[in-house]
C-alpha cells in the first residue's frame, strides 16, 4: 500500500508523493529550552520519529531539521508578557544563556533514552539572528510590516486566507475580543521584533536595523526551515497546540515573503492527557518528566511503546496503570527477540500486513496488532526474529540492542522466593500470590514456568 498521510491543510488523508523524487524534508518544531520537557511533549517527538523511519522504510533520505527555541517565545501567544528564557533565568538565578544550555542537554538526554532517530540538523534560534533580521526585512518590503511603540508587527489583514490552517473565524475573533490589543492593529497580528524597554537590560537583545531587541517565536521557524529546507519543503510537523497561532503565523509570513505554504503536508500530534480531559502542561502543574517514570524503575522505551498503542491523532490517556502494561508487554517482547536464533528471513506476508497499517496514515495500533500475531504464529523462531526485526526498523523499541541487566540474586530476595516456592509446593496459592506481588514491589518480576520459577529484575537497560 502507497504511502498516505493526513494533511492537516487539507483535513484529508492523502498519498503522499515527494517534492524531489527519493527526498524528504521534513521540519519538526522542537522546545523552548527554558524548562524540562514533560511525557506530553515527548509524544510529538515520538510521532515524528516514527514518521521518519516510516518515510525511511518507503525508501526515502529524509533531512530532518528539529529546532531549538532559546529566545523570543513569549509567555502569552497574545504577544504579551516576558520571555520564556527570561522568565525561567529569573526562576532558577541562573543566565538565560545558562539555562538554555542546561535544558537543551536535557531534552536531548531525553531525546536519546527514547531512542528517537538524530536529526539531520539541531538549530539554534540564537544562532540565526541574521537570518531573522534578513526574513523581517522581506516582510518589510512586501509591505506587511507596521512598527508601534513595542516592536514590529505582521499585519495578518493583509492577506485574505489568514488562518486558513486552523480555520480560524477572524471576525468572530475580532468581534469577541477582550483583552486590549494595545497598539495591534488587528487581534491576529503577531511580532516579528520586540524591541528592548529602554529602562531594562535584557540577558538577549541584538541590534537590527528597527531598534535593538529580540526576534519574535514564529519568525525562527520560517527563517531556519527556509535556510536549511527550502520556501518549499514536503512536511512540517509539531503539536496540535500550533494550529492555531505558531503555524499559522509561520504560513503567514513564508506566503507573505515566498509565496508558498511553506510546506506540502502539516502533521500534528495530538496530546497526552491524565485523566481523559486535561492536557499535560507545565503551567498547569501536571508535568510528569521522563525521569519521574525512570525514578519508578520504568524504561523509558516503555513509554515509547505505550504512545505506539494510539492513535497520534487520537489523545491517550495516560494512567500509571497502562504505563505498567505497556512495561510489561515490551518485556515479554524483549524476552521473545532474545529466545529466537539469528538466520532467518523476513515473512513477507506478515511484512506486506505490517507495512500496509503503517503506510495509512501511521496505524501503529493495528501495526501492533499485526506484531503480536507474529509473535504467536507458528513460523520458524529465525523468521520470526528477522521479521521483527524488520518491524522494529519502524517501532523504534531497540529489540537488537537490549539486553538484560545481569545481576545476582540478593539473599533477602532469595529468601523470599525460597518461602515462595514452598508456598507453591503447599500448593499455597494466596501466599504465592502475595509474595509475588512483594517481590514486585521490590523490584524483581517472578514467571513460573515447567522449570520452576524464574526472578528477573524489573528494571532494564539499553546494552
Amino acid at each position: 500500500m502507497p504511502l498516505a498521510l493526513y494533511d492537516t491543510w487539507s483535513r484529508t488523508v492523502r498519498p503522499f508523493t515527494p517534492i524531489r523524487p527519493g527526498q524528504v524534508g521534513m521540519y519538526c518544531c522542537g522546545p523552548t529550552v527554558y524548562d524540562h520537557a514533560h511525557i506530553g511533549n515527548l509524544r510529538t517527538y515520538l510521532f515524528e520519529d516514527v514518521l521518519r523511519r516510516t518515510l525511511i522504510r518507503n525508501g526515502y533520505e529524509v533531512r530532518h531539521v528539529v529546532n531549538i527555541t532559546d529566545v523570543g517565545h513569549l509567555t502569552s501567544d497574545a504577544d504579551e508578557g516576558e520571555d520564556k528564557m527570561e522568565k525561567g533565568s529569573r526562576r532558577t538565578g541562573e543566565s538565560a544563556w545558562a539555562i538554555a544550555r542546561h535544558y537543551t542537554d536535557a531534552f536531548v538526554a531525553d531525546w536519546h533514552a527514547l531512542n528517537l532517530l538524530e536529526p539531520s540538523t539541531w538549530c539554534r534560534a540564537t544562532d540565526h539572528i541574521g537570518e531573522q533580521i534578513a526574513f523581517i526585512g522581506e516582510l518589510e518590503q512586501a509591505g506587511y510590516v507596521y512598527r508601534t511603540d513595542d516592536g514590529l508587527y505582521f499585519d495578518t489583514s493583509k492577506q485574505d486566507d489568514y488562518g486558513y490552517l486552523a480555520r480560524l473565524d477572524r471576525e468572530g475573533l475580532q468581534a469577541g475580543k477582550r483583552v486590549s490589543l494595545g497598539a495591534k492593529r488587528n487581534i491576529t497580528d503577531f511580532a516579528l521584533w520586540k524591541f528592548s524597554p529602554p529602562d531594562v537590560k535584557r540577558q538577549m537583545e541584538w541590534e537590527s536595523p528597527w531598534g535593538r531587541g529580540f526576534p519574535g517565536w514564529h519568525i525562527e521557524c520560517s527563517a531556519m526551515s527556509a535556510k536549511y529546507l527550502g520556501a518549499w519543503f514536503d512536511i512540517h510537523c509539531g503539536g496540535e497546540d500550533h494550529i492555531a497561532v505558531h503555524h499559522s503565523n509561520e504560513i503567514a509570513q513564508t506566503q507573505a515573503a515566498h509565496g508558498t505554504r511553506l510546506a506540502n503536508f502539516w502533521m500534528h500530534g495530538h496530546f497526552l492527557t491524565l485523566d481523559a480531559q486535561t492536557k499535560m502542561s507545565k503551567s498547569s502543574g501536571d508535568f510528569i518528566r521522563l525521569q519521574t517514570l525512570e525514578s519508578r524503575n520504568v524504561d523509558p522505551l516503555a513509554y515509547r511503546y505505550l504512545c505506539l498503542t494510539a492513535h497520534y491523532r487520537s489523545k491517550l490517556n495516560f494512567s500509571w496503570a497502562a504505563l505498567d502494561a505497556a512495561q510489561t508487554a515490551l518485556t515479554r517482547l524483549r524476552d521473545h527477540y532474545l529466545s529466537w536464533p539469528e538466520g532467518g528471513a523476513i515473512d513477507n506476508a506478515f511484512a506486506a500486513r505490517f507495512d500496509a497499517n503503517v503506510n495509512e496514515d501511521l496505524n501503529l495500533p493495528r501495526a501492533l496488532a499485526v506484531v503480536w500475531e507474529l509473535v504467536k504464529s507458528d513460523l520458524p523462531p529465525a523468521t520470526l526474529k528477522a521479521t521483527l526485526d524488520s518491524f522494529d526498523a519502524v517501532l523504534g523499541l531497540g529489540l537488537r540492542d537490549w539486553k538484560p541487566i545481569v545481576s545476582d540474586i540478593p539473599g533477602d530476595i532469595e529468601a523470599l522466593l525460597n518461602e515462595r516456592a514452598q508456598a507453591r509446593t503447599d500448593k499455597d496459592w494466596a501466599k504465592a500470590d502475595r509474595l509475588r506481588a512483594t517481590l514486585m514491589t521490590l523490584g524483581w518480576k517472578v514467571e513460573d514456568g515447567k522449570e520452576g520459577q524464574r526472578a528477573t529484575k524489573i528494571a532494564m537497560e539499553l546494552a
